[in-house]
């Protein structure tokens, strides 16, 4: 995907408001930020996706992907794919009306190009996307322990060294299990925790200081944002709020 591919007009917020589903302004924010970084850095590497919904966050990775590099994304999109009963049960109650078809027309509202898509269970991810080749991966698959921590561990393996991963519903009252496994993944797998916000913790498995410090220096002067660092299991993190 290059940026001869991206459709004008270019994505404004009201535009992408028309797309059901849940990104809110600091995520949209800070996933701009990050990947604006990464590429005024020189950092190369493919991007991905685990779990698209309606593609509202997918399109604005989208815009991110320069020349070169993949955007890949995953997701069931129908119960009748799940590989477990559990997960069949989460897909009937949380995403009935949820189709690859619904994703694919909303994407191409904003993009000439659909990124590549993997129809399947994020199990599998590892077998479409290469080790040590996405330099960013958002997570909002299962929502489910045992998934939810299966996917960190595809994560780490896909990411470069100073890759960024981000984690939906790490906090929701509704999803203890991804909670669990990214908590865990902090205290056991080497996770760096480096922003929270209401909604998702973004982390890395390489060099989290100049990251972090670099996001609070921007948030200074951000109008609508502000950031507050604290420390936590031995790791100094920034908490983004609204003002």
């Amino acid at each position: 995907m290059t940026a001869q591919d991206t459709a004008p007009p270019l994505l404004t917020p009201d535009r992408l408001d028309e797309v059901e589903g849940w990104f809110f302004d600091a995520d949209r924010f800070v996933f701009g930020w990050l990947l604006e970084r990464q590429r005024e850095l020189g950092t190369r590497g493919d991007l991905l996706e685990l779990g698209v919904y309606k593609g509202k966050s997918a399109i604005v990775i989208g815009y991110h992907a320069a020349e070169g590099e993949r955007f890949t994304v995953c997701d069931l999109f129908d119960a009748g794919e799940a590989p477990d009963e559990s997960t069949a049960t989460e897909m009937r109650v949380y995403y009935p009306t949820l189709t690859r078809q619904v994703f694919e027309a909303n994407y191409l509202r904003f993009h000439r190009r659909l990124p590549t898509v993997v129809q399947g269970s994020s199990a599998g991810i590892t077998g479409h996307v290469g080790a040590g080749s996405c330099r960013f991966v958002h997570v909002d698959a299962s929502h489910l322990y045992h998934h939810v921590r299966a996917d960190i561990a595809a994560a780490r393996e896909v990411l470069i060294e100073d890759g960024v991963i981000a984690l939906d519903d790490f906090r929701s009252p509704h999803t203890p299990g991804v909670a669990a496994a990214t908590w865990e993944a902090v205290l056991t797998t080497g996770l760096k925790p480096v922003v929270l916000t209401e909604s998702k913790l973004y982390g890395t498995w390489g060099r989290a200081d100049a990251l972090r410090d670099a996001l609070a220096e921007r948030l200074a002067t951000h109008a609508a944002l502000w950031g507050v660092t604290e420390d936590v299991a031995g790791h100094t993190l920034l908490r983004v709020h609204s003002r």
